[in-house]
Formats: structure tokens, C-alpha cells, sequence
């Protein structure tokens, strides 16, 4: 068992290797949704180590992105990070850049909510409200039957991650829609 490294030292490896706001953006939305979903689906005593693979799971993404999901396991063995986070966050990746399969909840969970959190948010923002606090399932599911709208976030790894968790795509959604209601409360980010 390697080292779980606290909030503040994930941070501070995240922001060596990653410089853009986008990403840094990103990192903590998925952080506060993997936190959600830990208490949601009964982890609440994991829900800071959820957190942490949340923020760490696009470590290479800045640096390396032609080496997505391989270079971050590299980085995090040198460091002596525990091997379940490597595993969880390269897991991220699976049949996309590594053949690392999701196999425990946290992990189907990332998979499933990655993309997901960029599609909805970027839903949001097209809304006058810029928020997904008035944001209804309905206008989601709309703009994922839309290929063109947000074509960077996979839908068909969305709809893979909801199968992998035994869910409804529906589900998936709103159970997302309710977590980034909660970051955008809790951190001001969509």
C-alpha cells in the first residue's frame, strides 16, 4: 500500500503537471462529483479518497496527452502513490488510450462521469442562467441526442459507464445534474 496523498499534495501534483485553467477547472469539478457520489452510493467514510482520484484522474492530460492514462501511472509509481489510485484513475481510460477495466464502484463511477460532467456543463453554460441549478434532465438528454453539440465528450463512453454501474442512462444523468448542482453550490464551478 503506497502513500494517499492529502487534498493540498494532490493539488500541488495536479498543478505540476497541468497548467490550464480548463483543466484545473475540470479536475475539481469531477473531485466534488466523485466526493457526491461516494456519500450517495454509501461511502461517505471514502469520500475525501474518492475526491483525490476525482482530481488526480487527468494528472497527464497537460504534459502528456498523447500518453494519457499511461504517463500518470509512471508519475504516481515514482511517487510512491498508492496503486488504487493509479489503478482508478488510469481505469478512466479504458478501451479509450489503456485496457485497464473499471472494477471497483469508484471506478465505474469515473468512467461514467467524466465526460458526462463536461456534457452537462457545457449545457449549462448555453443556458441563460449559466447554472445547472434550473437545468432540467429533458434539455441534457436533448443536446447528448445532438452528435454535434460538445462533440469532444464521447457519448458512447457515457452510455458504456452507465451500463458498467447497472443503471439507466436517465439515472446517470440526473444523479450528475444533482452533483454539479451541489459543486456549483459548494464551489461556485459548473
Amino acid at each position: 500500500m503506497g502513500i494517499i496523498p492529502t487534498r493540498e499534495e494532490a493539488w500541488e501534483l495536479l498543478t505540476e503537471y497541468n497548467k490550464e485553467e480548463f483543466h484545473l477547472k475540470h479536475a475539481r469539478i469531477v473531485e466534488g462529483v466523485m466526493k457526491y457520489f461516494a456519500v450517495k452510493l454509501g461511502f461517505a467514510e471514502e469520500a475525501e479518497f474518492w475526491g483525490i482520484v476525482g482530481l488526480l484522474h487527468d494528472l497527464d492530460f497537460g504534459m502528456y496527452p498523447q500518453e494519457h492514462c499511461k504517463k500518470s501511472q509512471e508519475i504516481m509509481k515514482e511517487r510512491q502513490i498508492d496503486d488504487r489510485i493509479i489503478h482508478a484513475t488510469a481505469s478512466h481510460g479504458y478501451g479509450i488510450c489503456v485496457d485497464i477495466k473499471p472494477e471497483h464502484l469508484m471506478e465505474k463511477v469515473l468512467f461514467a462521469v467524466d465526460e458526462l460532467t463536461g456534457l452537462i456543463g457545457a449545457v449549462a453554460i448555453m443556458r441563460p442562467s449559466h447554472s445547472t441549478m434550473d437545468l432540467e434532465l429533458s434539455s441534457v438528454n436533448k443536446k447528448f441526442k445532438t452528435p454535434k453539440f460538445a462533440a469532444g465528450c464521447s457519448r458512447e463512453v457515457i452510455a458504456q459507464g452507465a451500463q458498467m454501474l447497472g443503471w439507466e442512462l436517465e439515472e446517470l444523468m440526473q444523479s450528475t445534474i444533482d452533483a454539479l448542482r451541489e459543486v456549483e453550490q459548494t464551489t461556485g464551478l459548473v
